[in-house]
Parts: structure tokens; C-alpha cells; sequence
């Protein structure tokens, strides 16, 4: 185990509990400029990183608060768990055809922080224009085109997320806000980990066949971001939103635009 690694593990965790963005928009950009890490190093090992951390709270969602949706679950692991085995596949071709994947994996992750810093600052809107909670419903926005619209979302988020391991969260979240305006809050954080555990799972262990897991680093991580997260998620309530998720969109914005342009 190396301490610095559980460090950083329990800021990202505290960071996550504080304003609800994703680890992974927050931990593979730490891995990659502060330790150096390979860029499918980084992606692969957070990916398991994800599928351990949210089968946690998926527990506490379906056991304790029942708010897990599994059909709207369902619909979009028809397009994402395809998409995901898809896209290892072509990674893995590339691989062994002495093609250097960090590049792609680079340029994915840089558009996919962009496409969160943007989600994050729209997620309050969608959640004071949403309708009053008394409406609520699973009825979606596109009325018979639902499905479809469903799992072609969910196609694209397995891509994002098998690439750069970022979007199970906080892209994911915002996506169902638009597509499910009548579900509440807690539903849509619900049911949105319950589907970032397979696709992170089936990611993650596509990329341990490649050989990009460390697993020191991984225990290192879970070791700090556990009690990280429990600590955020007790200071979240103290924190100015308002002032907090302009600060961190901007920092992912420059982050992802470094990746891009690097």
C-alpha cells in the first residue's frame, strides 16, 4: 500500500461526498498528472475503483430507500454493456496491433471531463425546473420514443465510460434529469449507480485482460476514499453549492481541455 495513493484517495472521497461528481472525473486526471500513471493505467484501475465503491451505495439506495428504478436500469444496460464490450474489443485489437491506446484513451477523457464540467452546472437548473414531486412518474419526455432514446443514451455512456471511466456519474445523472423530469432526486442517483455498477464492472475487468490494473494502487485507494466519502457526505450539507460547483466545473473544463490539446 502506498499512503500517498490513500491520500489522495480520501480527498477525491471527500471531494465525491461533498458535491456528488463522479470519482473517476476527479481521480483518473489525479493519476495521470500528479503520479504519472499510464493513461489506461489510470482508466482501468478506476473503473474497478467505481464498480467497488457504488456497489456500496446501490446497497443502501435498494435496500434502505427503494430507489432504484430497474426497469429504466434495464433499458440502458441494453445499449451500454454492448457499447462497453465493443469498444474493449477495438481496443484491444489496437493493442495488438502495436497501436499505442494511451492517445485515445487521452483524448476520450478529456472530451468526457468537458461534457461533465458542463453537466455539472446544469444539473441544479434541471432540478428547479423539474416538476413538482407530487407528479412524480417513470413516464419519460420522449412519450413512445422513450426506449430507443433510453438505450442509444445508454450505448454512448458505455463508449464514454469504458474509455475514460468518467460519465457513469455525474453525466449519467444529468442525462436521466432530461430523459425522467418526474423522477425525484433520489431516484435518479439510485437508479443511475445501479447501472454504473456493471458497465464499470464489465469495463474494468476488459481492461485487467489488457494488463491495465494496478492492484496497489487500487487497494491504496479504496483504503482512503471510504472514509473520504463518509466524511464529505456529512459536510455536504455546510458547503455553498453555489460557489463549490462553478469552482469545480472550471477545473474540470481545464483539465479536459489539457487532455485534448495535449
Amino acid at each position: 500500500m502506498d499512503l500517498a495513493y490513500s491520500v489522495s484517495g480520501f480527498f477525491v472521497g471527500l471531494l465525491v461526498g461533498v458535491t456528488g461528481v463522479g470519482g473517476g472525473s476527479l481521480m483518473t486526471p489525479l493519476l495521470v498528472f500528479l503520479f504519472h500513471f499510464n493513461p489506461a493505467v489510470a482508466v482501468g484501475t478506476d473503473l474497478l475503483f467505481a464498480s467497488i465503491t457504488k456497489t456500496t451505495g446501490v446497497m443502501v439506495h435498494h435496500g434502505k430507500h427503494k430507489s432504484v428504478d430497474w426497469t429504466i436500469v434495464r433499458q440502458l444496460a441494453y445499449g451500454s454493456l454492448p457499447a462497453a464490450a465493443l469498444t474493449l474489443w477495438l481496443l484491444r485489437y489496437l493493442n495488438q496491433n502495436s497501436k499505442d491506446i494511451s492517445g485515445i484513451i487521452s483524448y476520450s477523457l478529456g472530451i468526457a471531463l468537458i461534457l461533465t464540467s458542463i453537466a455539472v452546472l446544469i444539473r441544479s437548473y434541471l432540478q428547479r425546473h423539474a416538476p413538482p414531486l407530487e407528479n412524480e412518474s417513470s413516464e419519460g419526455r420522449f412519450g413512445r420514443k422513450q426506449l430507443p432514446v433510453t438505450i442509444l443514451t445508454g450505448f454512448i455512456l458505455g463508449i464514454l465510460v469504458t474509455l475514460s471511466s468518467v460519465g457513469a456519474g455525474a453525466l449519467g445523472t444529468v442525462v436521466l434529469f432530461y430523459l425522467y423530469p418526474r423522477l425525484p432526486t433520489i431516484k435518479i442517483v439510485g437508479t443511475d449507480l445501479a447501472h454504473a455498477i456493471p458497465l464499470t464492472a464489465i469495463a474494468g475487468l476488459g481492461h485487467l485482460s489488457m494488463g491495465n490494473v494496478n492492484f496497489v494502487l487500487l487497494g491504496s485507494l479504496l483504503l482512503g476514499s471510504v472514509p473520504g466519502i463518509w466524511c464529505g457526505s456529512h459536510f455536504s450539507a455546510r458547503v455553498p453549492e453555489k460557489i463549490l460547483r462553478p469552482v469545480l466545473a472550471s477545473v474540470l473544463l481545464l483539465i479536459g481541455l489539457k487532455f485534448v490539446l495535449h
